[in-house]
């Protein structure tokens, strides 16, 4: 059963832990905020879920607790930065600042980022950039992990490398936030601890088998993560994983070939205005006609209607700011843990 905490006391309580365990505190505030609105939108394998993980990381020296990164390249619309994998929400939301800098500027912004630590849920980033009228696409890998195996192999390769896009419309932002492999480690690791099984056989074991058993990622020899498409048309999200190394470790110049140990993320954030290209007005006038027609498509009778996406997390994260954010099962007990270790009030439950 999951317990609902108080948005605000749940997102102070997490700033606080940060703090206690040595993050400087914009840092703390900055993931604290990403990490509330992963569990906000329903993306709970990549909210508060983290935050132990993320926590574990400072302990061991892994994510330094203050800093800067390092800008490696930089032209006028294109930067490239080493994080030197400090917190990953941090990196992200700076870099999103500095590539709508260049956009408001230049029509398009990118920024690119080798060695920043984890990221968090990507979607909880898209909004920030939607709200301002703008377009952002986010992409990430990370270099230390395969988990996902090339379509028509047995040994993995890379990770989930997800997607994710938002933009405006005239009725509302579209949020989307897609793996190019048909699960998630975070959601694969959470079912392997719990003994549950995957509702679909979207691994495959070490000898290409399907299977629903979250194990053989953890068994040797190892099996695999399937690229979106499964074992008929694995090929399209085989094909959309390497894009993603492409445009994440590839434009950063460092990742598989490096072999880094370490968890974290190579990135690419870009932001685009509309304004500079076919015009705002327009581009909402296009973007939202296709909206409307796809919510207005007749369904099956009994079918609940077609949705957007990113409508369901919205939704959430209204339902939720009111009620309170809801924690997985296990979620409350780690964070609880922390809170007894760094000398942190944990809030009480709503219900």
């Amino acid at each position: 059963m999951n317990h609902h905490y108080d948005v605000q006391e749940i997102t102070q309580f997490s700033t606080a832990l940060l703090v206690a365990a040595g993050l400087d505190e914009e840092k703390a505030q900055a993931v604290a905020e990403i990490l509330v609105e992963g569990d906000l939108m329903g993306h709970t394998t990549h909210g508060l879920q983290l935050l132990s993980p993320y926590l574990g990381e400072i302990q061991s020296g892994r994510m330094p607790v203050s800093g800067e990164y390092e800008v490696i390249s930089k032209r006028a619309a294109v930067q490239t930065w080493d994080g030197h994998y400090l917190p990953g929400p941090w990196l992200i939301i700076k870099a999103m600042e500095t590539a709508e800098l260049m956009a408001r500027s230049c029509g398009t912004g990118t920024v690119v980022i080798r060695c920043s630590n984890h990221i968090a849920c990507l979607a909880a980033y898209l909004k920030r950039a939607t709200d301002q009228d703008l377009v952002v696409v986010i992409e990430s890998s990370d270099p230390a992990t395969k988990s996902v195996a090339p379509y028509g192999g047995l040994q993995a390769t890379h990770t989930p490398n997800p997607i994710a896009v938002g933009y405006p419309t005239a009725s509302g932002p579209v949020l989307l936030d897609v793996s190019t492999s048909i699960t998630t480690n975070g959601m694969v690791g959470r079912l392997h601890k719990q003994n549950s099984q995957l509702p679909y056989p979207w691994l495959k074991d070490h000898q290409g088998n399907a299977t629903d058993q979250p194990t053989v990622l953890f068994d040797e020899p190892k099996g695999s993560i399937m690229p979106i498409g499964g074992l008929d048309h694995g090929h399209k999200g085989y094909a959309l994983g390497l894009m993603v190394e492409a445009l994440t470790s590839g434009l950063a110049g460092f990742g598989r070939v490096q072999a880094p140990s370490q968890w974290g993320a190579s990135v690419m954030v870009q932001v685009m205005d509309p304004e500079a290209f076919g015009g705002l007005d327009a581009f909402k006038r296009e973007t939202g006609a296709l909206v409307d027609a796809c919510r207005n498509n007749p369904v099956e009778e009994g079918s609940p209607p077609v949705r957007i996406p990113g409508e369901r997390g919205l939704a959430l994260h209204k339902r939720y700011a009111q009620e309170g954010v809801p924690l997985p099962d296990g979620v409350p007990e780690a964070l609880a843990d922390w809170s007894e270790r760094l000398g942190v009030t944990f809030p009480q439950a709503l219900q």
